[in-house]
């Protein structure tokens, strides 16, 4: 089971460091990719789940607009101490941040675009929470996850072993006495892209960084 102190915890103490990955150009492409999927019009209320220190904020409050309303669920106090400056910095006023966990979002119905970026990993049943995103969303609305795990190209073997070494190191408590987190992260990601071909429509699925990142995005029909 997921320990939720342990991840709160975990997180809390890197909160500082955070954002120095998070707001690289490299991290921020992949970022954008994701955000393209969404497709998001002026005027859109879209939820972030889970995000973290407000990296991804920027970019979805452009894509709505002044007239859109943005979300943010965050479950670590830390990240969201970080997110808040980021949003008061900015000035924006349509951007809302909301002390929670996106496996129980508290948050309404009839929601234009969610996204999930580098969380999903961390759910027991993360199929169950694609099911619980996509009841939020409007017809129509559109649900867009990315998330790191090991590549299955023959090229990125050697760097399996980094990527392994990573997932341990970078887990949480709570997840660290799972065997082989990697293989563990590969089938989440896995039963993340069958629901979303199962609960959505238009989904499309990408692999890029020589397959270690993977992006999927659907619409509720």
């Amino acid at each position: 089971m997921v320990d939720v102190d342990a991840v709160r915890r975990f997180y809390g103490r890197w909160a500082r460091y955070y954002d120095v990955l998070a707001d690289t150009a490299l991290v921020g492409s992949w970022r954008r990719r994701v955000v393209d999927g969404l497709d998001l019009e002026t005027g859109d209320l879209v939820v972030e789940m889970g995000c973290g220190t407000g990296a991804n904020l920027p970019l979805l409050r452009e894509r709505v607009g002044p007239s859109g309303t943005v979300i943010g669920v965050e479950l670590t106090r830390g990240m969201l101490r970080k997110a808040h400056r980021r949003v008061e910095g900015g000035g924006w006023s349509n951007v809302h941040l909301v002390a929670g966990d996106a496996t129980r979002p508290p948050t309404t119905a009839d929601i234009d675009a969610i996204l999930g970026t580098f969380v999903v990993g961390l759910f027991d049943d993360p199929a169950a929470v694609v099911d619980e995103w996509v009841d939020l969303l409007a017809p129509g609305g559109r649900l867009g996850v990315l998330e790191a795990g090991p590549s299955d190209r023959p090229i990125a073997r050697p760097l399996n072993v980094a990527f392994r070494a990573f997932t341990r190191f970078s887990a949480p408590s709570g997840r660290r006495a799972i065997e082989s987190p990697a293989r563990s992260l590969h089938r989440r990601i896995q039963d993340v892209r069958d629901r979303l071909d199962t609960r959505t429509t238009d989904t499309s699925h990408d692999e890029f960084g020589l397959g270690f990142l993977f992006c999927s995005v659907g619409r509720r029909p």
